[in-house]
C-alpha cells in the first residue's frame, strides 16, 4: 500500500486522460466560529472505464466527495474537471443539467418513487431530458431493464419487489441514460449477503462491459472487486492503490 506521510495526495490515474480530475479540492463546513475540513487538499483523478473504490471510517469525507463529484455538492477550494470540461462553479441549474446527462446514481436506500412503476421510475430521469425522443426513451428504458435482468416486472410497483429486485431497478435507471460515470453510495448497504453479492456481481459485469464507476464503501470486500482503491481519512487521500483481487466474489 502506498500512503502519503505529509498533506500532498496521491494519484495513480493519468490526469492527460481523465474522465474526472479533482485539484487541491477542499470542503469546509462552517458552524458558528467552528471550521471543519471535511476534504482537505484533495488531488485525485478517474479514467474512462476505471472502477474503483472509496473507503474510510465514517466521517472521513468519503461521503461528502461522492456529493461533490455527483455535483449535488461544491468544493469550497480548488478545482474539479468533468469530461475535460472544468465545473467548480457551474449554477444550480447547469450542475443539474450535466448531473442528468453525465451522471448516473446507485443509492443505499434505492429512491424508488413508491406511485410509479419499475418502468416509468426508470424513464423519469429521462424524461427531463430534451435531447430525448418518447420513443428513444422507450427504448432506452428497455435496453436498461434488460441488462439488470428486470423486463419481466416493468409494469410492476417498487412494493411488489424485493430489496434486491429494486437495487436492480435502481440500477437500471441509472444506466438507461448511457453516463459517463455511475457513482456508487454504500449500493449494498440495505442488502442481505446474497443480494449484495449479485448486486456486485452486477456492477462487475458494467464494468466488464465498459462502464465507469466510483463506488463509497465501508465493506472491504466489496472494495477489494474494484480494480483500484483509494482510501480517505480525516479528508484527506491516505492511500491510492490497485485491487490484488479485482472482481473476487465479495460474500
Amino acid at each position: 500500500m502506498k500512503k502519503n506521510s505529509n498533506n500532498s495526495s496521491i494519484n495513480n490515474s493519468d490526469g492527460n486522460n481523465a474522465l474526472v480530475s479533482l485539484n487541491a479540492l477542499d470542503k469546509v463546513f462552517y458552524t458558528d466560529d467552528i471550521e471543519t475540513h471535511a476534504l482537505d487538499k484533495i488531488d485525485f483523478s478517474i479514467n474512462k472505464g476505471e472502477y474503483i473504490s472509496i473507503s474510510g471510517p465514517s466521517g472521513c469525507g468519503k461521503s461528502t466527495l461522492l456529493s461533490i463529484l455527483g455535483l449535488l455538492d461544491t468544493p469550497t477550494g480548488g478545482q474539479f474537471v468533468l469530461a475535460g470540461h472544468d465545473v467548480t462553479t457551474l449554477d444550480k441549474d447547469e450542475r443539474a443539467k450535466i448531473r442528468n446527462e453525465k451522471i448516473g446514481f446507485i443509492f443505499q436506500a434505492f429512491n424508488l418513487i413508491s406511485d410509479l412503476t419499475i418502468e416509468e421510475n426508470v424513464e423519469l430521469p429521462l424524461s427531463y431530458r430534451s435531447d430525448i425522443s418518447k420513443l428513444e426513451r422507450r427504448k432506452m428504458v428497455k435496453d436498461a431493464l434488460a441488462q439488470v435482468d428486470m423486463s419481466h416486472r416493468a409494469n410492476h410497483f417498487p412494493s411488489q419487489l424485493s430489496g434486491g429486485q429494486q437495487q436492480r431497478v435502481a440500477v437500471a435507471r441509472a444506466i438507461a441514460g448511457k453516463p459517463d460515470i455511475l457513482l456508487a453510495d454504500e449500493p449494498t448497504g440495505n442488502l442481505d449477503s446474497k443480494n449484495a453479492g449479485a448486486v456486485m456481481e452486477l456492477l462487475d459485469k458494467l464494468h466488464a462491459n465498459g462502464a465507469t464507476i466510483c463506488m463509497v464503501t465501508h465493506d472491504p470486500r466489496s472494495a477489494s472487486r474494484a480494480g483500484r482503491i483509494v482510501e480517505i481519512f480525516d479528508g484527506k487521500l491516505v492511500a491510492d492503490r490497485q485491487s490484488e483481487t479485482p472482481n473476487a466474489i465479495a460474500v
